[in-house]
């Protein structure tokens, strides 16, 4: 398998670049995820506290509920999006991260 103490070196040089690589990519991928659910948690919290102002200033049961259907409404489709905003976010992780190690098997079964 390996010819000289060198070539295993070299291998173990490389798998090592190679695991660093994902590495960062995970990292990048991580921190993005992070930043993305801050912003929306942040969001999030600023649109729930508008609509209860808006609840508390509502003069009849009318406006109250029209108030509420609102804020579901736009809380529902923001999460929805968010969430598809996430699997992207967490799709493209996971190929970065593999993206290193694409051609380590045929550049091992050639050796």
């Amino acid at each position: 398998m390996f010819k000289t103490f060198e070539d295993m070196q070299k291998l173990s040089k490389d798998n090592m670049d190679l695991a660093m690589k994902s590495f960062g990519a995970v990292t990048k991928g991580v921190q993005a995820i992070a930043v993305e659910v801050a912003d929306y948690s942040k969001k999030s919290f600023e649109e729930s506290t508008a609509a209860a102002e808006k609840l508390m200033g509502a003069r009849s049961l009318e406006s109250a509920v029209e108030v509420q259907t609102n804020y579901l409404r736009g809380a529902y489709e923001n999460f929805v999006a968010e969430a598809t905003k996430l699997g992207e976010l967490y799709a493209d992780l996971a190929k970065e991260s593999y993206k290193p190690f694409e051609g380590l098997m045929a550049k091992t079964a050639a050796q």
